[in-house]
Formats: C-alpha cells, sequence, structure tokens
C-alpha cells in the first residue's frame, strides 16, 4: 500500500509535475542532504575521510614544498584540530565571488586552486571539494591562517560562516590551522579512533620524503611522529618487517615523462604473497588503476626477457607467468598526475589512460637497468620465480585432481558438515567450530533452517608459511574451502559462496585465540573480499558461568564476572552460595548453554571481522605469523599489556 501524496506540492499531486515542483538546492544543502554522494557513507569510513580530506590539502601544500610540518590532534572534546606550516589559504577579497578566498574555499564546492596547475602542479584534493564537505558535515569549523604578518580567522556552523575573515593577532609564521567538530545529525558516530588516523598519516609520511607528521591523541596521550628521508624505500623495508628479503636494499625506481612523476620501490621476500600497494598524487587507489597495470606489465615482461636472454630459464618445462613474477614481492607505486582521473570522490581507483603507457615503459627501462647492474639479486629473484611456477603447476593439477571429485565447487560435500535447509546465501551462517565435541553441542544448538555447523580438528595449516599447493593438499582447510562452495587461487568465485555469515568459533582461550589468527590468515590471503564484503565473524563464548540458585549469568571477561558476583550479593570477586564455573572450551557447554550464549542471534555477541587498514593488515599478519621471530617477539613484548581475556 502506497502512502498518499498529501506532502507534495498541490500541482504536482493534482495537475502532474511542474517547473515550480523543482527544489533547487543552495550552497552546501547538497552536501548534506547527501553526504555519501562526497564521503562514501556516514559510518566510520565517512567520519575519518573528513580528516583525510584536510590532511590531504596540507600534504599538497608539502608537495609543492611549501609546507614541511602537519601537526594533528584529537582533542578532549572529540574535534580535530589540523595544523600546517604552508602558505595558507589566500585571505584576500576574490571578486569574482564578492568574499575572501578562505570563504571561497571553506563554502563553495569545486573551488580551490588545483585547476589551472599554476599554484599545484600535483595535488590529490583535485576535486576542489574537500574543505567545503568537511565544513558542511561539521556541526562547527574554525579556519585560522597564518599569512602577510597577521592571524585571519572565520568561524561557521554547519557550512554557514557565522562571522566574517577577521583578523585576531599578528605573526611572523605561516600556515593553516583548521578545527571541527563533525555533526552527530549526520554521522553514525563522531568518535574519531586515533589508531585509524595514525595509520594513514604514517603512510602519507612515508609517500612524502622528509614531510614530517604529528599526532597526539588529547583523549589518551598517544602520539605518533613520523618523519621518513627514504620515502617508499623505508615503506618497503617496514612491509617486509618480519620477513627474509631476498636483497638487502629495496629496489627503487624514479623518474618522470610528459609530466608524470613515478616512483616505484620494490623488495622481494621468501613469502609467498604479493603485497603491493599503488598511490596516485598520494591517494591510496584501493582498486589499483592504470599505474597498477603498466607495473605489472613491465614486471613480467622485463624478468622474462632478462631470463630467456641470460639463459636462466633452460631447465624450465613451463611458461613463467605474471603471478609468478609478483610472489613474494613487495611494492609501492606512486604516480604524481598533474590531471588525474579518479573514480568517485573517495578516489579508488587511477583512470588516465597515459599512466599505463608511462609506468610500463619508464618502470620496464629502470628496471632493466637494475637487473643488468645487479646480476646476483636477479639470480636469486628469478630463482624464487621459477619455484613459484613450479608450486603453480602443481597446484594446477591438485586443482585438477580435486575438481574432477567434485571437492573444491562443493558438489561433494564434506561429511562431517551439518547443513541448513534453507538454500538462501543472505539467510544463511555457517559456524566453524574447534573441535568434534563443540561441533557436536553446537549441531545440537543450532537452528537447522539456516545455520549449518563445520566442525574443524587441530590447528589448520598456517599459510603465511605455505604456498597454495599445500593448501589445497591440507586436510584441515579443503572441508573448509569445500563447504563454503567458492574455491580459492584461479578458480575462485565469491559468487558460489553458500553462506552469508562465516562464524569462527573457538574455544575462549590461548589455544582458541591462535585458531582464530590462522583461520583469519587463511581468509585474509585467500579469501580477503570475504572480510571485505563483511562475511567473516567471530562468535563470542562467554568465559564464565555465575550461579547462585535458579539465577545464571554468563560472563565474557573476569571484569563482567566480578560485576555479576557483585550483583548477587558477593564481594571481592566472590561469594556465599555463588557457583563460579570457568570454561576451558566449548564442549563444556550443553547445547541450551551454547545457544542461549553464543548463537542466538536475539542473544549472541558477534564480532565483525574487517580490513581498515590494508597495510596495518598486512604487516601485522606478517610480523605475527611470518618466520622471523625477533620482530614477532618485540611486537608482543610491546603490546602484551594492552591484551584481554589472556588465558593462561
Amino acid at each position: 500500500m502506497t502512502e498518499p501524496a498529501r506532502d507534495l506540492p498541490e500541482q504536482q499531486a493534482g495537475e502532474g509535475y511542474t517547473a515550480d515542483a523543482i527544489q533547487v538546492l543552495k550552497g552546501l544543502e547538497g552536501v548534506r542532504m547527501r553526504p555519501a554522494m562526497y564521503i562514501g557513507d556516514t559510518g566510520h569510513e565517512g567520519l575519518h575521510e573528513l580528516v583525510k580530506e584536510i590532511v590531504n590539502n596540507s600534504v599538497d601544500e608539502a608537495m609543492a614544498g611549501r609546507c614541511s610540518r602537519i601537526d594533528v590532534t584529537i582533542t578532549e572534546q572529540g574535534t580535530v584540530h589540523i595544523k600546517d606550516d604552508g602558505h595558507g589559504i589566500p585571505t584576500d577579497f576574490h571578486a569574482g565571488e564578492n568574499k575572501s578566498g578562505v570563504e571561497v574555499v571553506m563554502t563553495m564546492l569545486h573551488a580551490g586552486g588545483k585547476f589551472d596547475k599554476k599554484a599545484y602542479q600535483v595535488s590529490g584534493g583535485l576535486h576542489g571539494v574537500g574543505a567545503s564537505v568537511v565544513n558542511a558535515l561539521s556541526e562547527w569549523c574554525t579556519v585560522e591562517v597564518w599569512q602577510k604578518g597577521k592571524v585571519h580567522q572565520q568561524k561557521y556552523a554547519r557550512g554557514i560562516p557565522e562571522t566574517d575573515l577577521e583578523v585576531i593577532g599578528d605573526t611572523d609564521q605561516t600556515g593553516t590551522i583548521i578545527e571541527f567538530k563533525p555533526d552527530a545529525k549526520i554521522f553514525e558516530t563522531v568518535e574519531f579512533s586515533f589508531e585509524y588516523i595514525a595509520h594513514r598519516l604514517r603512510e602519507l609520511a612515508f609517500l612524502t620524503k622528509g614531510l614530517e607528521i604529528n599526532v597526539h591523541d588529547a583523549r589518551t596521550g598517544e602520539e605518533g611522529q613520523y618523519l621518513f628521508e627514504g620515502g617508499v624505500e623505508e615503506f618497503v623495508r617496514f612491509l617486509n618487517e618480519g620477513r627474509s628479503v631476498l636483497h638487502s636494499d629495496p629496489i627503487y625506481l624514479q623518474g618522470e615523462r610528459d609530466g608524470v612523476s613515478v616512483e616505484v620501490a620494490l623488495q622481494y621476500n621468501d613469502s609467498y604473497q604479493e603485497t603491493l600497494f599503488t598511490y596516485a598524487n598520494n591517494i591510496k587507489t584501493d582498486d589499483g588503476g592504470t599505474h597498477l597495470v603498466g607495473f605489472r606489465s613491465a614486471l613480467t615482461r622485463t624478468i622474462n626477457n632478462y631470463a630467456t636472454r641470460n639463459n636462466l630459464l633452460k631447465s624450465v618445462k613451463f611458461n613463467i607467468a605474471g603471478e609468478d613474477t609478483r610472489e613474494g614481492i613487495a611494492a609501492v607505486i606512486s604516480v604524481k598526475v598533474p590531471e588525474p582521473q579518479f573514480e568517485g570522490q573517495t578516489k579508488g581507483k587511477l583512470g588516465n589512460s597515459e599512466v599505463k603507457g608511462i609506468v610500463d615503459s619508464f618502470a620496464s627501462e629502470a628496471l632493466a637497468t637494475y637487473l643488468d647492474e645487479n646480476p646476483d639479486v636477479a639470480k636469486r629473484v628469478i630463482d624464487k620465480i621459477v619455484d613459484a611456477g613450479r608450486a603453480r603447476e602443481a597446484a594446477r593439477k591438485a586443482r585438477e585432481l580435486t575438481r574432477r571429485k567434485g571437492v573444491l565447487d562443493g558438489a561433494s560435500l564434506p561429511g562431517k558438515l551439518a547443513d541448513c535447509s534453507i538454500r538462501d546465501p543472505e539467510k544463511t551462517e555457517i559456524y566453524l567450530v574447534e573441535g568434534d565435541s563443540a561441533g557436536g553441542s553446537a549441531a545440537m544448538a543450532r537452528d537447522q533452517s539456516f545455520q549449518a555447523v563445520l566442525p574443524l580438528f587441530g590447528k589448520p595449516l598456517n599459510v603465511e608459511k605455505a604456498r597454495i599447493d599445500r593448501v589445497l593438499g591440507n586436510d584441515k582447510l579443503l572441508p573448509l574451502i569445500t563447504a563454503l562452495g567458492t574455491s580459492i587461487g584461479e578458480d575462485y568465485d565469491f559468487e558460489k559462496l553458500r553462506y552469508g555469515k562465516i562464524i569462527i568459533m573457538a574455544d575462549a582461550d590461548v589455544d582458541g585465540s591462535h585458531i582464530r589468527t590462522l583461520f583469519m590468515t587463511f581468509f585474509f590471503r585467500y579469501m580477503r573480499d570475504l572480510i571485505e564484503k563483511g562475511k567473516l565473524y567471530l562468535a563470542q563464548p562467554p568465559l564464565f558461568l555465575i550461579k547462585k540458585g535458579k539465577q545464571e549469568l554468563y560472563a565474557f571477561d573476569e571484569a563482567e564476572r566480578d560485576r555479576h558476583i557483585a550483583a548477587l550479593g558477593g564481594e571481592g570477586g566472590e561469594g556465599r552460595g555463588i557457583m563460579i564455573q570457568r570454561y576451558k572450551g566449548l564442549g563444556e557447554m550443553n547445547p541450551d548453554q551454547l545457544w542461549e550464549t553464543t548463537m542466538d542471534p536475539a542473544r549472541r555477541t558477534l564480532l565483525q571481522v574487517t580490513i581498515e587498514d590494508a597495510v596495518e593488515a598486512e604487516h601485522l599478519f606478517t610480523l605475527l605469523m611470518g618466520e622471523q621471530v625477533e620482530p614477532r617477539r618485540e611486537f608482543i613484548e610491546q603490546y602484551a599489556l594492552d591484551v584481554k581475556n589472556l588465558d593462561i
């Protein structure tokens, strides 16, 4: 049943669509009405996009050679204060708009100094909407510009000026300070994450040699200082921390063609993954683009040509593929483009067709020169690539064998899988349960219509230390791959996923934590888009059962246990007549308890696994699951005191 058109203008409801029904949004009204068009969403990502937009403007000043330091502070009041020592937004009068340059930039879309290339040769804030969008989506925003010996200030409320641009003091410095408070009427959350912001700022410092970026959280006292004179070379060293590298120094390629600056750093390691990040004008292009295509093409062709020319493939019975040349590579590709063409305001993919050829030709020539001048490195890299090719061939044969058996595509489901009756993937979920005992309880506890249970025994393979051919032959992981139906590697197909939620349910102890990490490593390496599309979850089983008489309460950590004990009349973590049971494993819980605490959608707690920061996720998985012991020990020593729910 549709609602009557009682709220529409009379002529639209009765006489049809006329010009009077057309609504014209003025100024920044359109941004407030459709914020997701400009910042992607109004959740956690969109909130932090505000910080990125302002910081990107400061970085543009640095790329133009006018800024050497940026300071970012999350204040105790939850606002963000961003200061740079650039030249400052122009404070003089803009004749065409009859207002100051500051007000033009802060209140008008597509207004900025980045269009004619006179003020900025390249920029990340291309569209000229960043500052004005932040202003529009803030409850209030204050801008200070230090310029021409004066401190200028203007205040805004939801994008509308509350004051004129005023001179409030004298200074012998230059720069811009912007502080804003995100509008709670717009955003689902206005709580900034120090960790998320710090990681992005570290990335920007890696990409901009000599730029000092400081971040401070006044709420907690956390802080970070980032300054990397080595630029993207240091970035690659950071990515390879915890890995054994094939050559001590990253290969660094830098040059400029047709006004496009290309900077590449790469270093091979003994892992089996490709770790590759791309940037255009310091904006991370998560979806790649023409610069990535150009680099991959150059890498494959140049290595093949070198190996053939130097007779290094005489015993190889197969063709070296592009994926072979990228196994165990950590690389950063950064281009600066005068007229970048991004997809969308959040700039996920670079579209300039000319950039592909520029990166391809430049990287081919520079890499060929490096290989000729460093034959020892070239030999080690090509030996690694040949091994990767042999493993790829072995994986192909393993896939063909399992495909003939109907294993990988889900045609022959694992015998231990207790499947659900509903076939619509969006309405179903599968629990990956540690051990047969817990699996049996979960199978009895579940709602059979939409919940499937797959018991898994023992710890799965650490895929950080194994190639895909070993994964395909692993008796712990193969039932999981089969049950999900997507396959892995070149046969991977997200559309064949059989369940809408994949829930890892392991014991609430150290072994359970290790198993969860091993499974998350597998998903991160071989089914990453399941995480990116919000399909992977962690179940949260309780650690304690607290009983007094007929009252039963569950606690997920020691603090909650003590609160329950106090509520039941106990004190100091104990009390007369109160029984406390600590669960050592899921198998100790009967089906009713497991359903009530961990599987009932109405009462359970699920943690969704997300990748907020791909660079940090890559670094952590390498550090924690890789071969090198010392970096892992240092990480554990640094963060051991922050660990919660540790059960030893």
